[in-house]
C-alpha cells in the first residue's frame, strides 16, 4: 500500500468530485497554526523536507485505486478519473528551522485543485507532529543552557515512525544524539545508550554487570547506577572505572529519585576518586520544566536525556493547525466559520530584527529592512535546490533562538511575539467577507 491512500476519505471524495465537475483550476491552500499552545511562547518550523519528498513522489496508481474503492464501496471503474493523478504543483514554505508564530502560514501550496486538496492530510500530519516535537525540543535547549541532550523518546513514542521523526527533529533543534539506532543511521546522529535497570538485576551483583558491559562496549561506558541503592552504585561504577581506566567520555547515569541531591552525591564520590572527568547524565521523566529547574538549582549534571515528555510533546502534544483554501481559479476565498476565520490570498511573512513579523500578501513590497520568511521550494511538482540538511536547519534555528524576546523565551509563563498585518491584506479580507456575506444573503 502506497503512502498515497494515507489519507482522510474525503479528501478521496473532493478530489473525485473535482475530477468529474472538471474543476482543475490552480488552488492555494496554506498550512498554518491559529494558536500557539499554552505555555509556548513560539514554534520551531519542521516536517517540510519529508513534506517535499512525499509530494515529489505523489502518484495515484492502481493499487490505491482498488484501496480508495473499497473504502468507498464503489467499483474500482468509478475511481478511474484519479489514476496517474500526480502532483505538479508549487510549494513555498518557511525553510526547517525557522522560529514562527500563530497565524503565519508554514507553507504554501498552489496546484490543481484536485492535487492541492488530496495531499492536505499526509501534509499536515507531517508537518504538524514534526512542528510540535520540534518546538518542545527547542525548549528543551533553552532549558538545558548550553548542556548537552540527548533524544531517549524512541521507547515511548506514539509509534517507531513518530520516534524517527522525533530524533531528527530533536536533532534539527541541536540535541547531541539519540537511542534510536534507526534515525541515527538515516539522519546521521551520533547514536547514544547506556543500560537498563533489567541488565543490572539479570547479574549477580551491580559490579559483575558493570564490567560485563564494559567487556562488550569498548570505549567510553556509561554505568546506570539507581538500580538498588544509587550512593552504593556510584561507588561500585568509580571502583570499576578507575581500575578499567576506560578513558574520557564516561558516565553514571541518574534515572530516577531526587536527581538533584543525587547528583551532588555522585559529583562528590567521583571528584573524590579522582575520577573528574566523569560524567554525571540524568534521565527518567524530564523535559524543560525539570531541566530548567534542576540547572537554575545548579546540579552538577553535564548531561541531560529526555524521552517521553519530549517525544510525545506531552503537555501540548497537538497544534490547532488547518490546511485553508486561500484562492481559487485567481480569486481570493476565505472561511468565515466561527472561531476559525481565514484571511483569504497567497501570503508572504516578512521578518524584521527581533522577530517583528508582518504578514501580508505574496505581491507585496516588502517592508524595508525585513527578509522573506516563504520561499519556492518546489516549481511542477519539483524541488528547486537540493535537498535541505539537518545542519543547515539547525544554523538557521540557532540565529532566530537567538534574536528571539526574552519573553518567548522563558519556560514558565513565556510570551509569543504577535505578527502585524498589512493594510492590503486587511482590506482585502474585509472586501472578500463582504462579498460573501453579500452572496449569502442573496441566496436565502
Amino acid at each position: 500500500m502506497s503512502q498515497v491512500t494515507a489519507t482522510d476519505l474525503y479528501e478521496v471524495t473532493m478530489a473525485l468530485s473535482y475530477l468529474r465537475e472538471d474543476m482543475r483550476a490552480p488552488a492555494t491552500f496554506g498550512l498554518s497554526v491559529r494558536d500557539l499552545p499554552p505555555g509556548r511562547g513560539f514554534l520551531v518550523a519542521a516536517g517540510l523536507e519529508p513534506a517535499l519528498d512525499h509530494l515529489s513522489r505523489f502518484r495515484v496508481g492502481r493499487g490505491d485505486l482498488q484501496h480508495f474503492a473499497e473504502a468507498l464501496q464503489r467499483p474500482v471503474a468509478d475511481l478511474e478519473p484519479l489514476h496517474g493523478l500526480s502532483f505538479d504543483g508549487q510549494v513555498r514554505a518557511v525553510p526547517e528551522g525557522r522560529i514562527v508564530f500563530a497565524g503565519e502560514p508554514l507553507l504554501e501550496v498552489t496546484a490543481p485543485l484536485p492535487q492541492a486538496q488530496l495531499v492536505e492530510t499526509y501534509l499536515l500530519s507531517l508537518v504538524c507532529h514534526q512542528t510540535t516535537v520540534a518546538s518542545k525540543a527547542a525548549r528543551c535547549v533553552l532549558a538545558a543552557a548550553g548542556r548537552p541532550l540527548v533524544d531517549f523518546s524512541l521507547r515511548r513514542a506514539h509509534g517507531p515512525e513518530a520516534g524517527m521523526q522525533a530524533a531528527r527533529v530533536c536533532a534539527l533543534v541541536g540535541f547531541a544524539g539519540t537511542s534510536d539506532v534507526a534515525a541515527a543511521n538515516r539522519y546521521g546522529i551520533p547514536a547514544s545508550g547506556t543500560m537498563a535497570h533489567s541488565y543490572v538485576e539479570a547479574f549477580g551483583s551491580e559490579e559483575q554487570a558493570f564490567r560485563a558491559f564494559a567487556r562488550t562496549r569498548p570505549g567510553p561506558v556509561t554505568f546506570l547506577v539507581d538500580t538498588y541503592d544509587t550512593d552504593l552504585g556510584v561507588a561500585t561504577a568509580a571502583r570499576v572505572l578507575k581500575e578499567l581506566g576506560p578513558g574520557p567520555g564516561c558516565g553514571v547515569r541518574l534515572d530516577s529519585g531526587d536527581l538533584f541531591a543525587l547528583a551532588r552525591r555522585a559529583r562528590t564520590a567521583l571528584d573524590e576518586a579522582g575520577l573528574r572527568d566523569v560524567q554525571v547524565i540524568a534521565s527518567g521523566g524530564l523535559d524543560e520544566y525539570g531541566v530548567d529547574a534542576l540547572v537554575r538549582a545548579g546540579a552538577p549534571i553535564d548531561v541531560y536525556a529526555v524521552g517521553t515528555k519530549v517525544g510525545t510533546a506531552s503537555d501540548a502534544p497537538c497544534l490547532d493547525a488547518a490546511y485553508e483554501l486561500v484562492e481559487y481559479a485567481g480569486q481570493p476565498v476565505m472561511k468565515l466559520s466561527s472561531a476559525k476565520v481565514t484571511a483569504p490570498g497567497r501570503k508572504q511573512v516578512h521578518r524584521g530584527p527581533g522577530l517583528r513579523d508582518v504578514i501580508g500578501l505574496a505581491n507585496e513590497e516588502p517592508p524595508e529592512g525585513t527578509e522573506a520568511l516563504l520561499r519556492t521550494v518546489m516549481r511542477g511538482g519539483l524541488r528547486t535546490e537540493p535537498p535541505d540538511t539537518l545542519d543547515a536547519a539547525r544554523a538557521r534555528f540557532e540565529a532566530d533562538l537567538a534574536a528571539l524576546p526574552e519573553e518567548a523565551r522563558r519556560i514558565d509563563h513565556p510570551v509569543a511575539p504577535v505578527p502585524v498585518v498589512t493594510t492590503r491584506l486587511s482590506v482585502l479580507t474585509t472586501v472578500v467577507r463582504h462579498r460573501i456575506e453579500a452572496r449569502t444573503r442573496a441566496g436565502r
